[in-house]
């Protein structure tokens, strides 16, 4: 497999010619996605509110008062769901925060 200088000048052209195109389609693609994007990481990412601190004390509360033996048999599946999802949630963040302390993932 030979690459002849005539065959990479007529690539080059190609490319030089399908460039603008093919960044367009980027272009037009990309837009509703990145505004559907900003639009809730505008909404999700935002700390909270002091309003909404004391909500999520009690739902801390309430998570705590499930791991006492035998107390989680009460929970809904929806509420073990939701549980596991959050202590997850949390860990997944803690190991995130370890990486980036670390400044790399082995070490």
């Amino acid at each position: 497999w030979t690459l002849h200088p005539r065959t990479l000048a007529q690539f080059v052209h190609n490319l030089g010619e399908k460039t603008p195109a093919l960044v367009k389609a980027a272009v037009t693609y990309s837009k509703p996605r990145l505004a559907t994007f900003w639009y809730y990481a505008m909404v999700e990412l935002v700390p909270p509110t002091p309003a909404e601190i004391p909500g999520a004390i009690q739902s801390l509360k309430k998570i705590v008062s499930s791991a006492q033996p035998g107390s989680f048999k009460q929970l809904t599946v929806k509420e073990a769901v939701q549980n596991g999802l959050l202590a997850t949630e949390v860990l997944m963040w803690f190991y995130v925060g370890e990486t980036v302390g670390k400044h790399g993932i082995i070490g």
